[in-house]
């Protein structure tokens, strides 16, 4: 097995529990490697660190899989980590829906396993996880014997590991169309087709926070994707709800789960642009009881930070400005390039140029089948905010 060696200055950070050591770290390589392998980590000073896949054309050079110098990476490795992330699920109540696998907070980087009852859509994001994928299947098999296994990796991340965009079955073809539960609603989840994995799971206990504002409420809700919140709000008590979304697929898929929980009377979804759409509506004095909004990450990358800081700033203005006094803004960024502090400043900045006071009624992250590992900001990237708007 090949060996790579870091830096004097870096090895206390990889030493310490990060899993990522980047090309510029390493102050040497021993022996071969080829794209995928998986090489031994050392310090400066010669002592073991880690076991990793790594990937000479990533600037990511070795992800850190095992800390432990007598783990073999193997399929049975892959079995028992995996039955591994299972048991944690089981252990704090998320056994139906769930993010079974959270790459790094879960030891497994750049792999993510989102477990739809008897269903599995698996991403591998990194050439050194795409290797196992057929590991990873037989992981998925062997502990649960599952209906279906799909892969999504339609996502422009892979390019950057010199691997190409695909999706499709890993198991024998099935209907991809499924229909799942989540907190006494049902939602049908668009495997094939639908955002990311085909569904948001990491909102899940979020969207139960909702539930006493929302009743006897007047709600709007914008970016509502496939109208999860909104249900939730007509479920809840409210009085009506009216979702919006720029997809004219994802307001189809809306309307149909709003029929599926037979709460389409007072639950609607339309096509429209949330920016200009809450802007004039806010010039036309319209007021809601509850506004919620939950809008794309603005930023993928830092060099466009400042853009998303104003996007994030604009839209929760445009939201605030519709709320009735007394009333509320539930409000959400799925990036985490802006960290919890800065999503708080940037409300607090909308909050003053709207001319409104606001106080906080709850601030909560990811569902917790996401665990998030200290110092590992992209564990942490969902802030979920609730405001009275005075």
């Amino acid at each position: 097995m090949s060996s790579v060696y870091l830096k004097r200055k870096i090895a206390p950070r990889v030493a310490n529990g990060h899993p990522w050591v980047f090309a510029n770290e390493v102050d040497r390589i021993e022996g071969e490697v080829a794209g995928g392998d998986i090489v031994d980590v050392f310090g400066h000073d010669k002592k073991f660190i880690g076991k990793g896949y790594i990937n000479p054309k990533s600037q990511i050079l070795v992800r850190i899989l095992t800390r432990s110098k007598a783990d073999t990476i193997n399929e049975n490795w892959f079995i028992e980590k995996i039955r591994q992330c299972w048991v944690y699920r089981q252990k704090i109540g998320y056994t139906e829906n769930c993010r079974l696998v959270f790459g790094e907070a879960d030891g497994l980087p750049q792999l993510i396993i989102d477990k739809f009852n008897d269903y599995f859509v698996i991403q591998t994001l990194a050439l050194g996880i795409d290797v196992w994928k057929p590991s990873i299947v037989k992981a998925i098999e062997t502990i649960f014997s599952p209906k279906g296994i799909y892969e999504r990796n339609d996502v422009p991340v892979r390019e950057l590991e010199g691997l190409p965009q695909q999706k499709g079955f890993l198991s024998a073809p099935f209907d991809t169309s499924i229909i799942i539960r989540e907190n006494g609603l049902q939602f049908h989840v668009d495997i094939e087709n639908g955002q990311k994995t085909g569904y948001f799971l990491d909102q899940q206990d979020n969207r139960r926070a909702i539930q006493h504002i929302v009743k006897d409420a007047d709600v709007l809700g914008a970016f509502t994707y496939t109208g999860t919140f909104e249900i939730h709000a007509a479920f809840y008590g409210a009085k009506s709800v009216l979702g919006l979304d720029i997809s004219a697929n994802a307001v189809a898929q809306a309307n149909r789960n709003a029929e599926l929980n037979g709460v389409h009377g007072h639950c609607r979804f339309e096509t429209a642009n949330a920016f200009d759409v809450l802007k004039q509506w806010g010039k036309d004095g319209r007021q809601y009881d509850v506004v919620m909004l939950d809008p794309p990450a603005f930023t993928k990358s830092r060099e466009t930070i400042q853009k998303a800081i104003t996007g994030y700033k604009e839209i929760n203005l445009r939201g605030m400005k519709l709320v009735k006094p007394g009333g509320f803004l539930v409000t959400s960024s799925c990036t985490n390039l802006v960290g919890p502090e800065l999503f708080l400043e940037i409300i607090e900045m909308a909050a003053k140029d709207a001319r409104r006071k606001i106080r906080q009624v709850t601030f909560q992250t990811q569902a917790a089948d996401h665990p998030i590992i200290w110092g590992m900001e992209n564990t942490q990237y969902l802030k979920f905010l609730v405001v009275q708007v005075q």
